[in-house]
């Protein structure tokens, strides 16, 4: 099947590390943690106090008040982080097809702020049913897609991914293969999350899923560092303006990147836990080194998963064994969750612009707090330890899991 080509033509971010797309790369090669004491809420009585949260964030610089009321954070996320990449790609929206411009987006939660607000309002009020006329269009899921659309006037095709972390990968191999399908010419992808709340953090609590490193959070997220106790939530949103390679070619556009491949499948395991072993993530980076055109020996950087967590850290690292085999020896890995902490929806996205980054300016991003390794984790893996070093990639691979087994894998590669 003769298919066409996909390249990134545009880039926005509001993070962690950074409001901007230059902002939180600079601060991810620089090492720096997202990671402080909650701001959102009074955390006083959780397990966790602190995440990583957009710093100094305030609604009303971005939008009217009219608006605030009428997005979830998720969603403003979503729409800053599309105008800027709108802004980068130098798209003449006058002059472009509409019908032929389409969002894909991806969250794993939607609108969680919303859901917590109105139903804490009705259960401590006099139970008089008054919701708000923007509960439900603010909470779900799919508005983002839905407002990115309204916003650059994109009529063609517009849907969101929701498959817990992975969201926003599959949001990217959707869009990728829209593209190639010849059903789109340009189509904005991404993801966003605001679930830092207190729903959020106490429900992670419960799990026992996120660190509880109260007392210094910034190394509270130390991917396959011995001492981990849990990843780190996060929110914030990227955009990416996905492009077939004619069409960016024809309007002379800066290409930054081309979308070469990527395939998705389920450990079909366990509700939250990955197989231990990694067999499924070993194939889906297999599948789609395959879709790529390309083999194992091409992948110069692997950006994994690595959230922090007990089970996730050491079954990785053997699927990216039983995938590379010797040359995973001769490859840069590293997790930026490290700095950005978790994204969960988002956190491909973030993710897809670190291997962006990566391969336009040759510099591997590090894997920060990482001082003491795993024992049950192969040492001669180079997970770019505690610095970001210059590397020439020519091809970069983004993991992504999320709960309910859920596996993607999105690869870049320089054009």
């Amino acid at each position: 099947m003769n298919t066409r080509r996909v390249v990134v033509t545009g880039i926005g971010a509001i993070t962690p590390i950074g409001k901007t797309t230059d902002e939180t790369w600079k601060n991810m090669i620089n090492g720096v943690s997202g990671a402080a004491p909650i701001t959102r809420f009074d955390a006083t009585n959780f397990k966790t106090q602190f995440a990583c949260e957009v710093k100094d964030y305030k609604p009303t610089d971005y939008f009217d008040r009219k608006e605030v009321r009428k997005y979830d954070q998720y969603a403003q996320f979503a729409l800053i982080s599309a105008a800027e990449a709108v802004k980068n790609s130098g798209l003449d929206l006058d002059s472009i097809d509409k019908d032929r411009a389409g969002v894909v987006w991806g969250s794993g939660i939607g609108g969680l702020d919303t859901f917590i607000s109105e139903i804490s309002e009705w259960a401590t009020g006099d139970k008089t049913p008054r919701f708000g006329p923007f509960f439900i269009p603010k909470m779900i899921v799919n508005m983002a897609s839905g407002l990115i659309a309204i916003q650059h006037g994109f009529s063609g095709l517009n849907f969101t991914c929701v498959s817990a972390c992975a969201s926003s990968s599959h949001a990217m191999l959707d869009a990728m293969n829209h593209i190639k399908w010849n059903k789109a010419d340009i189509i904005i992808t991404g993801g966003s999350e605001a679930a830092i709340n207190e729903a959020g953090v106490g429900g992670f609590n419960s799990m026992k899923a996120i660190s509880t490193r109260n007392d210094d959070p910034k190394t509270g997220s130390r991917p396959f560092d011995a001492d981990r106790d849990g990843f780190v939530l996060a929110e914030g949103g990227v955009a990416l303006v996905f492009e077939e390679y004619e069409h960016a070619i024809k309007r002379g556009a800066t290409i930054l990147a081309e979308v070469a491949g990527g395939a998705m499948n389920c450990d079909a395991y366990h509700m939250t836990a990955p197989d231990p072993e990694g067999r499924k993530a070993s194939n889906v980076m297999t599948l789609a080194i395959k879709d790529a055109g390309l083999k194992p020996e091409d992948i110069d950087y692997v950006n994994v998963h690595g959230t922090s967590t007990g089970l996730g850290d050491i079954a990785e690292p053997k699927a990216l064994i039983n995938t590379f085999g010797e040359h995973v020896y001769k490859m840069s890995v590293s997790s930026t969750k490290s700095m950005t902490g978790h994204m969960l929806g988002a956190a491909g996205a973030v993710e897809a612009l670190a291997c962006i980054n990566a391969i336009q300016n040759g510099i591997v991003p590090p894997t920060i707090n990482l001082h003491n390794l795993d024992p049950e984790v192969d040492s001669k893996i180079d997970f770019t330890f505690n610095k970001a070093k210059k590397r020439d990639i020519k091809a970069a691979l983004s993991n992504n899991f999320g709960f309910g087994g859920h596996n993607a894998c999105v690869i870049f590669k320089k054009i």
